[in-house]
C-alpha cells in the first residue's frame, strides 16, 4: 500500500516526468509542423514581430528542460523553469483571451482540442505540480543543509 509519505517523496519525479511528456509531445508537434506553428505565432497581435525567433526558442526550451528533468541533480533548476515558462504561456494565453480580438490557436495534437479556457485550467494543473514539487525539493535540500 503505498502511503501519503511516500506519494509526497515521489511527487518531483511524477511531476518531472508528466514534464518531460508534455513537453517531448509539445515540441514535437511544433517541430513537425513547424511552418504552421510560425504562421500561427505570427497572427497573434503580441508575438507577430517575434514569430520566427519565438517559434525556435519555444520547442527548443522544452526539449531542453525535458533533457534536465531526467537528472535528479538538475531537476529543481529545470522544475523552477519549467514552473516560469508554464506561467508565461498561461499570462499569454490569458492575454490573448481577454486583450486580443483574434484568438490564434498554436498548440499541436491533443492539446489543440481544448478550448482556450480548458488550456488555463490545464496549464495551473501543470503550475501547482511544479509548486509541489518545488517546495519539496526545496525541503529536502534544506533539512540536508540542518544536517551538516
Amino acid at each position: 500500500m503505498v502511503t501519503l509519505e511516500k506519494l509526497r517523496k515521489n511527487i518531483p519525479y511524477i511531476t518531472s516526468m508528466l514534464f518531460v511528456v508534455l513537453f517531448v509531445y509539445a515540441a514535437s508537434s511544433k517541430l513537425f509542423d513547424y511552418q504552421q506553428f510560425q504562421i500561427q505565432l505570427g497572427q497573434s497581435t503580441i508575438l507577430t514581430a517575434y514569430a520566427d525567433t519565438v517559434a525556435w526558442i519555444v520547442p527548443t526550451l522544452e526539449l531542453v528542460l525535458s533533457f534536465f528533468l531526467l537528472f535528479e541533480r538538475y531537476r529543481l533548476f529545470a522544475l523552477y523553469a519549467c514552473l516560469s515558462l508554464m506561467t508565461m504561456f498561461t499570462v499569454y494565453i490569458i492575454l490573448i483571451l481577454y486583450f486580443s480580438d483574434f484568438v490564434p490557436c498554436s498548440c499541436g495534437g491533443v492539446l489543440e482540442n481544448l478550448s482556450w479556457k480548458e488550456h488555463v485550467v490545464f496549464n495551473v494543473l501543470f503550475i501547482m505540480f511544479a509548486l509541489f514539487s518545488i517546495l519539496e525539493l526545496e525541503k529536502r535540500r534544506n533539512s540536508k543543509c540542518e544536517m551538516i
